[in-house]
């Protein structure tokens, strides 16, 4: 299982998705909805660009975490990705700060 299978398969089963379920939701026919899902898990094929958007829309997520290897960068996009505006930029001006300070 590579990095976006590993990613996908703990963000669903967080949220309490069945690979049915996320599927129909982000747009698969019904009838393959789970065998898709189980394929894109484990390595066996990867989605498109289009299919990966509609899996990160339903589950909330911002596209970049599912291609995260290590887990602080991806646990930190999405944190990230459920602030406000206002909040996003201070998050980015406290990085800043911390990253760029001698």
């Amino acid at each position: 299982m590579g990095t976006f299978g590993k990613r996908l398969k703990e963000a669903r089963k967080i949220r309490g998705f069945s690979q049915e379920r996320l599927g129909i939701e982000a747009g698969i026919e019904p009838a393959t909805a789970s065998a898709r899902m189980s394929q894109y898990e484990k390595g066996v094929h990867q989605p498109g660009e289009s299919i990966v958007k509609q899996i990160a829309a339903v589950l909330n997520l911002p596209v970049p975490y599912f291609y995260c290897e290590d887990d602080e960068t991806a646990h930190l996009l999405q944190c990230f990705h459920c602030l406000k505006k206002d909040a996003k930029n201070q998050v980015i001006d406290l990085a800043e700060k911390l990253a760029f300070s001698v």
